[in-house]
This record gives structure tokens, C-alpha cells and sequence, in this order.
């Protein structure tokens, strides 16, 4: 549809300057206003060719404003399109691209990439199509008058463009220059923002704001560097082009002299070989478009044809009460070197609650993002059993059942800036005030509806920046639970909490055993207070399990569990 309008229009355009060609003939030879023999003066002539080149012109003017308006609905259409699949594939990725791309590159494919693909696309085609119209209807016109005549403007023409597209490539380097700083730019304001409490509680905003104008600077260079070579290469084109007017003046003026045109039709090629040469400048600008949205688009792709490492299984989850088993487990880093866990192995009872202890970077977090697969073993097994007994390799399960009967808390309680409700029905999106209620209450945080405005429907902020530590943390264990997971690993999710409200929760989950709702819990444990209240400890060191039992069997029996308690006199 749109290729048909831009025809029309440029072929409206090459209709009024022959209408313009045969004006200024009537004009010439004094047919467009003319004394009659009554002395009076006849216009006529003149207002016909007025009003037949301005509707002409007007129709053209509102086909482009057509166009014009059904670009920029495509265009909208488009860019929520790019962005949607951004944002879905983003969330498809795995925690581990997540690591090695940070959150300022990924804001940038969504915001800038984006948007650079989008006027490449709309622009690029819209300059394409009108550009090549444009000239065809140029030379149409040009050999109908004469084939030399457009012969050569012809050939310039195309020596122009090639200049320009053979400027491309470096172009394509540059912009992908100025997309590396831009992510620089996106990386560090994003950690600004996130990172505000430490900034402050560190007197870091000098530095911070002396590195941010350090990225900035780099941006604006490499931008200038682009835009410089862009505007110093488009001149030479244009002159190559404009030799064509030259052309048509000279050998336009022959053909005059020599009677095969008149003097309006001189003057209407002459429009047109104009109209090529101010092209050049637009399609050098689609150029440097064009060569922006390459690097972009290679950006945009690398993002979209990442494929998740971990693959979904296809098996359901038993039924009944899991159990959960670590059969010799290795976990190597990505980047090689020492493995984060080696030959772990180790077993939960349905509905137990186990502590897991180790000194720092032992890998406690890394053997708690197995369960639900987060992550994935690089040797061995995490499996989990039903009712039944028979084991099941979570690799085998279907990933995004796993997720909803597998709950991992971590240390830090993320929240999103919506109300109390909304943040919990996460794990429960049909879930009653009544069952919301019933999850703080288990997270023992009944009393913090007492303490908000608008109860559940209070808005808590941005990471739920309105609440204390401990709120937070119970806020998650509750949307956790809402969930009623058959398996809860809690990454020292309960570490702000106090003694008191840490025991009422884990008794909480402890007693849904009676009511046929067990939920088997390895909790990751920092604090003697935790330990003491799980039915068994396992202890962590040097990737493997070195030790397994109760609190105290542990304390008589095991020196380096004593020295990582702090209890060096055998309590």
C-alpha cells in the first residue's frame, strides 16, 4: 500500500514540473496573460495552471502526510513488537547469561538497539522506496526529453550512491564503538541507582559521579567520531550529483538553442536534477541509519538467538510429600579452575527441616540454586522423590512444575514496587485475602498489616524500600509459602530475623506436617539459632559433605564444626 502512494506521489511530483514546463511556455509566449482587443486583460490561462499545480501539489502533500501518519503507526507497532520479544526472551535466559551480561547491556538492547533497528526499518524503506521512485520518475522525465539528457545525470547518480554505500562498513565499526560506551553509560547508572545505600554509606558520590562522567565522555567522543565521519563524507557525493545539473544547463541550453525544447521544459529538468541532489543528503542520512541499526540488529540478534542452557524435562512431579537426594554432585565455574562442589552427596527426608553449614564461598548458595534448577550439575544427580520412593533426576521434570512445587528464598529479599498483595500473589495468582493472611501469619508478619495504611493494598516501594530488613524477608517467606511449596530452600533467608520470630516461623512450617501439608526444608544457615532448631545438620567444606547429623553429635564429634560454631570448648 505504501509503495503504491509513494508512486503516485512522485509521479505527481514529475507531473507538476511539466506542468510547471508548459506554464512558463504559455508565460514566454504570452498565452498565460494576454491584453484583449477591448484593452481589458485576460488571465485565464494563468489561474488554470495556478489551480491545476497547486491541486496537484496539495494531493501530493496529503498522500505524503498519509504516509507519513502510517509510519509512525508502524513504527510504534514495531518497537512494542522488538521490545516484547527483548523482554520475553530475557526472562526465557538463564541466570548464568544474566552473570556474564549485565544489567545496563540489556537495557540498552531494549532502549537504544531498539529503537535504531525501528528507524532503520521505517526510515531505510521509506527512504529506499521513495528515492528510487524519485529517480525513476527524474530520468522518466529527463529521457522523455532527451535521451543525453538523462543519461548522464544517470551515471553521476549512481557514482554518488556507490560513495556512500561504500562508507557503510567503517560506519557499521563506528556505531559499534558508540553502542559498547553506551552500554558502559547504562551499566553504571543502573548500579548508581541500585546501588544508592552503599554509595552513600561509603561517601562514594564523588567517585561514582567522576566515573559516570568518565563513561559519559567516552560516549560522546566515539558519537562525535561517528557523526564527524558521516558529515565530512556526504559533500563529494553531493557534488558528484550536482555535476548532473551542470549537465543539464549546458546541454539543456543546446537543445533549447537547437529548438527541440523550450525554455519551460529547460527549466523543469533543471527542478529535478535539484530534487536529486538534496536526495543525496537524505539517503546519506539513511546510510548512517542504516549503518547504526547493523551493529544494533547483530546486538539484537546475539540476544534473541541465545538459547537457555537449561532444558525443560517432561515428567511430572510425584505426588505426596518429597523427598530430596544429592548423588555425588560436581559443580565446575563456567570459566574453569577449582570446582565449586565436587562428589557431594546427601539426603532430606519428606518433611524434614535440614541446616546446611559452611564457612564462606563454600558453595552453600550454588547447592541451593540445584533444586529448583537454577543452575545445573556438572556430574552427577540432584533427584527427588515421592510417595512412591522411586527417584527422579530433576533434569527428567517438567522445569516450570518443578519451579512451583520447588521454592527457593533468598538472602535478599527482592521486591517488586507494586502493593503487599500483588507482590505476594506472585506465587498464588488466584489466592484470597484470607489465604494471604494465613501466609503472613506463618511467616509469623500478621502485625505488619497492622502497621501499613492501606493493609494489603499498601504500596511498598521500589524493592520494597518502605520496609525494614526483617519485613522484607518475611514479606518473601510468606509469598513462599502462599505457594505452599513441597520443597523450601531458604538461602539464609531468615538472617535478619530475630531469634524468637526465626522459631515461630520454622515451627510454623514444621506443623503443617500434622495438617497432611508437609514441606521438606533445607535451610541454609548462618546463625547457632537456626541450627538448633532443624531435626539435622549437614556441614559443608571443600565442596563435599564432611559431616552429617544433630547439632550436638556434631559439636562432640567434629573439631573444624566446633571452630565454625565458635564453640571451642566442646558445647
Amino acid at each position: 500500500m505504501c509503495t503504491g502512494l509513494f508512486a503516485a506521489a512522485n509521479f505527481m511530483l514529475a507531473l507538476q514540473q511539466g506542468l510547471i514546463a508548459k506554464a512558463i511556455d504559455d508565460v514566454q509566449h504570452g498565452r498565460a496573460i494576454y491584453q484583449e482587443a477591448g484593452g481589458t486583460l485576460n488571465s485565464e490561462a494563468a489561474w488554470h495552471w495556478l489551480l491545476i499545480i497547486v491541486a496537484v501539489a496539495l494531493g501530493r502533500a496529503l498522500i505524503l502526510y498519509f504516509v507519513g501518519w502510517l509510519s509512525l503507526i508502524i513504527q510504534q507497532n514495531l518497537i512494542g513488537h522488538i521490545r516484547e520479544r527483548i523482554l520475553i526472551q530475557v526472562q526465557r535466559l538463564d541466570q548464568s547469561y544474566h552473570w556474564a551480561h549485565g544489567a545496563g547491556e540489556l537495557v540498552t538492547r531494549t532502549t537504544r538497539d531498539s529503537d535504531k533497528l525501528r528507524d532503520a526499518l521505517i526510515s531505510f524503506w521509506r527512504q529506499v522506496v521513495d528515492t528510487g521512485l524519485v529517480i525513476a520518475a527524474a530520468m522518466g522525465f529527463l529521457f522523455w526529453y532527451d535521451f543525453w539528457l538523462g543519461l548522464v545525470p544517470l551515471l553521476l547518480c549512481l557514482v554518488g550512491f556507490g560513495i556512500l554505500l561504500l562508507q557503510t562498513e567503517h560506519l557499521v565499526k563506528l556505531d559499534r564503538a558508540v553502542g559498547e560506551a553506551y552500554d558502559a553509560v547504562n551499566q553504571d547508572l543502573t548500579e548508581g541507582v541500585n546501588g544508592v545505600r552503599v554509595i552513600k554509606a561509603f561517601a562514594l558520590e564523588a567517585s561514582r559521579i567522576n566515573k559516570f562522567e568518565q563513561h559519559v565522555q567516552s560516549f560522546m567522543s566515539h558519537a562525535f567520531a561517528a557523526l564527524t565521519f558521516y558529515t565530512s563524507r556526504i559533500p563529494l557525493p553531493q557534488f558528484v550529483v550536482a555535476l548532473g545539473q551542470v549537465w543539464v544547463l549546458g546541454f539543456g541550453s543546446q537543445l533549447v538553442y537547437a529548438g527541440v525544447l523550450n525554455l519551460g521544459q529547460l527549466i523543469a529538468a533543471l527542478l529535478m536534477v535539484n530534487t536529486l541532489v538534496f536526495r543525496v543528503e537524505g539517503v546519506g542520512r539513511v546510510m548512517q541509519i542504516f549503518a547504526d541499526a547493523r551493529s544494533s540488529a547483530a546486538r539484537i540478534w546475539d540476544l534473541l538467538d541465545a538459547e537457555p542452557e537449561i532444558r525443560s524435562g517432561s515428567i511430572a512431579l510425584p505426588d505426596g510429600p518429597l523427598s530430596l537426594r544429592f548423588e555425588q554432585v560436581a559443580v565446575h565455574p563456567p570459566e574453569g579452575g577449582n570446582p565449586i562442589l565436587a562428589s557431594c552427596s546427601f539426603e532430606v527426608s519428606a518433611g524434614e527441616i535440614v541446616a546446611l553449614v559452611g564457612t564462606t564461598g563454600s558453595g552453600k548458595s550454588t547447592l541451593a540454586g540445584l533444586v529448583p534448577r537454577l543452575a545445573d550439575v556438572t556430574r552427577g544427580a540432584v533427584e527427588i522423590a515421592g510417595e512412591d520412593g522411586q527417584w527422579i533426576n530433576v533434569k527428567d521434570l517438567d522445569l516450570a512444575d518443578l519451579r512451583r512445587q520447588v521454592h527457593t528464598v533468598p538472602q535478599e529479599a527482592f521486591l517488586f514496587s507494586d502493593t503487599l498483595a500483588a507482590n505476594m500473589r506472585l506465587s498464588a495468582p488466584a489466592a484470597t485475602e484470607d489465604e494471604l493472611e494465613w501466609a503472613l501469619q506463618m511467616a509469623s508478619a500478621s502485625e505488619l498489616l497492622l502497621s501499613l495504611s492501606d493493609g494489603l493494598e499498601t504500596r511498598i516501594g521500589d524493592r520494597g524500600v518502605t520496609l525494614s530488613g526483617g519485613q522484607r524477608q518475611r514479606v518473601c517467606l510468606a509469598r513462599a509459602l502462599l505457594g505452599q511449596p513441597r520443597i523450601l530452600v531458604l538461602d539464609d533467608a531468615t538472617s535478619a530475623l530475630d531469634a524468637v520470630t526465626e522459631r515461630n516461623v520454622l515451627n510454623n512450617i514444621r506443623a503443617l506436617k500434622q495438617q497432611d501439608k508437609a514441606t521438606t526444608v533445607l535451610v541454609i544457615a548462618s546463625k547457632l539459632s537456626t541450627i538448633l532448631l532443624a531435626d539435622k545438620v549437614l556441614f559443608l567444606s571443600e565442596g563435599n559433605i564432611v559431616a552429617a547429623g544433630k547439632h550436638t553429635a556434631l559439636v562432640s564429634s567434629n573439631t573444624r564444626y566446633r571452630e565454625l560454631m565458635g564453640l571451642d570448648d566442646g558445647r
